[in-house]
């Protein structure tokens, strides 16, 4: 197998023209596949099925490989078989039903529901700082948006007395979202024009500072998790679909184009299908 591994780098560089770094990761992709099947005792490429594939995609999975890496593998091995049946070399591909491990896509981190409240509710004080990080903690939570999206924000897209945001997303796609008292009261209390969050200097607040902004009052709310840039967007989508909002809604929300972007939100945690299980199973 590994003269054919080199037979099928040689074709990458000569007849495709790759780059270097490109064939090297190829390399390195199948050696490892190699290697695994060899310590299957598989070494011959048409006694490869695609079980040995899928159990060599899972195997680097265990490896805590991202998702990401996986996908690049196995886009690698499923080029190297079909350049052995191309060049028949091989009878068949076994990675014809080999699907691309979408589901294996890491759900984000999240707070619940109570570590939120317990972030927000640090956020207190007197000062015009703190009356403008509050605002936009509870704007961030209460609508799910970007950060950038945020951090872009006219307070003449906020219409505060029905309790809706316009929000600018992605390919200046346009989207209403609505967002409750608690957040109109906030962003009403800190009120600002043009550009509607400001830094100390009056100029438009990046998003590295709203990130900080969320890192502080976690750490003053004594929450321990790693926090993230879209750590509320997330924990906004996930408790939406926890209390029963219809996944279309939350896609619409949220501003993603592909309803399987969504998707990746809707994990339950174990203690709250058990409860559900227990309770309307007859024999709970």
């Amino acid at each position: 197998m590994k003269q054919h591994i080199e037979e099928f780098i040689n074709y990458l560089s000569v007849e495709r023209g790759l780059a270097n770094n490109t064939l090297l990761a190829y390399q390195r992709d199948l050696l490892r596949y190699q290697d695994y099947l060899e310590s299957h005792d598989v070494r011959s490429v048409n006694s490869i099925d695609r079980k040995h594939v899928t159990d060599f995609m899972y195997a680097e999975k265990q490896r805590e490989l991202s998702t990401n890496s996986v996908c690049r593998s196995l886009a690698a091995i499923k080029t190297f078989h079909r350049f052995l049946v191309r060049e028949q070399l091989s009878k068949d591909d076994p990675t014809n039903l080999v699907e691309t491990p979408k589901i294996w896509k890491r759900v984000p981190d999240v707070l619940s529901m109570q570590e939120v409240e317990q972030v927000l509710e640090a956020a207190t004080g007197r000062g015009w700082q703190v009356i403008r990080d509050k605002a936009i903690l509870e704007l961030f939570y209460a609508s799910g948006m970007r950060v950038s999206e945020l951090s872009d924000l006219k307070f003449e897209n906020i219409d505060l007395d029905v309790g809706f945001v316009r929000c600018i997303g992605k390919g200046s796609k346009e989207r209403i979202i609505p967002i409750g008292a608690r957040a109109r009261e906030a962003v009403a209390e800190y009120c600002s024009e043009t550009r509607l969050f400001l830094s100390r200097l009056g100029r438009r607040i990046s998003r590295q500072s709203i990130w900080k902004i969320i890192k502080k009052y976690a750490r003053k709310a004594g929450i321990d998790k790693e926090i993230k840039p879209h750590t509320l967007r997330h924990s906004f989508a996930t408790h939406l679909l926890e209390n029963g909002a219809d996944l279309r809604s939350v896609q619409e929300m949220l501003g993603h184009s592909d309803i399987s972007t969504t998707q990746i939100y809707t994990h339950v945690d174990r203690a709250r299908l058990k409860s559900v299980h227990q309770e309307f199973h007859p024999r709970g």
